[in-house]
């Protein structure tokens, strides 16, 4: 990622008003990069580390469209979607991994992500799509599926080696920590993460470019009905494509030009970031006035008496 001499501003605030009178803020930082590395503009600190969470899974999902394991198993761009989502466990999507795992002669009883809450299979678990598909590089690349989940596992070097060499660094240097589902998730800088969206989006590879039609074309497979990144990419027909992380985290990318934006809130409010997303992707003339305002009754104007303002714009570097 190549930095200006300045990359901090002032972070965006985004306040909860209760008829408004302020009740509680969040603080939020933002950047965007394009498919180069270089920083565009910033709110708060480009250089500023996070764990990227699931906004890490469409380039996990790299390690299925670079080892011919999509055309070995037969598997189409809807299971590629899923792979990369965090889905809501409805039938519809469990059985989209189940296909992954039939096609690829994997039992399910080797997924190792939980089972959810008053869920009954790990099938209905948010990240099972990613699971399904390292099982499935595995069962291609006959590697040991029992210890999939392990940071030195074959399945996972691949991810991090394909996730170094998009942002020009050695594998070596990134540090991971374990995920929610048990899987190996990785502290990037978000100067790092809006690269790897603005490369993702910017088609210049192949098997990015197929990920980006897989999300943008079935969206419902990525999050659900009424889910930020689905809506998104529904609402603006393949202009974008986006992938939301725990923790505040989410990153969106402008298909074609090669631009990608991330946004962190630091205490990991999920309402906050979408707020934030909003104002940010009107602002910056991604979305629409009508989407923008079609949103606001959703993740802006909460009931009749709580609403969310964002205060503070980025700054061009």
């Amino acid at each position: 990622m190549t930095r200006a001499k300045r990359t901090q501003t002032s972070q965006l605030e985004v306040r909860l008003l209760r008829e408004g009178i302020v009740e509680s803020t969040h603080q939020v930082q933002a950047t965007v990069c394009d498919h180069k590395g270089r920083v565009l503009s910033v709110a708060g600190n480009a250089d500023t580390a996070t764990f990227v969470r699931s906004a890490l899974k469409p380039f996990q999902a790299l390690a299925v469209t670079t080892t011919g394991t999509l055309e070995r198993y037969d598997l189409t761009d809807i299971d590629l979607a899923v792979i990369c989502s965090s889905h809501k466990g409805t039938i519809e999507q469990a059985r989209q991994v189940f296909n992954i795992l039939w096609r690829s002669d994997v039992d399910p009883s080797m997924l190792q992500c939980p089972i959810p809450t008053e869920k009954n299979s790990p099938l209905q678990h948010n990240c099972s799509g990613k699971h399904a598909g390292m099982l499935a590089v595995c069962q291609q690349r006959n590697w040991s599926m029992e210890t999939y989940l392990q940071k030195k596992h074959p399945v996972q070097n691949l991810i991090i080696s394909k996730v170094a060499e998009l942002l020009a660094m050695p594998a070596e240097e990134f540090i991971g920590a374990c995920d929610d589902c048990g899987a190996p998730t990785y502290l990037l800088q978000l100067g790092q993460m809006a690269t790897l969206y603005a490369k993702l989006a910017s088609g210049n590879s192949l098997d990015l470019e197929r990920i980006v039609r897989a999300m943008t074309y079935n969206p419902v497979m990525v999050g659900g009905d009424g889910h930020f990144d689905t809506e998104l990419m529904r609402l603006t027909e393949g202009e974008l494509v986006s992938k939301s992380g725990a923790e505040g985290v989410q990153c969106i990318g402008r298909v074609r030009e090669g631009l990608g934006l991330a946004i962190k809130v630091n205490d990991g409010a999920k309402r906050a970031k979408y707020a934030v997303a909003i104002h940010l992707l009107t602002q910056m003339g991604w979305i629409t006035p009508t989407i923008a305002e079609t949103w606001a009754e959703k993740y802006i104007f909460l009931s009749d008496v709580k609403r969310l303002e964002v205060v503070g714009e980025m700054s061009m570097i």
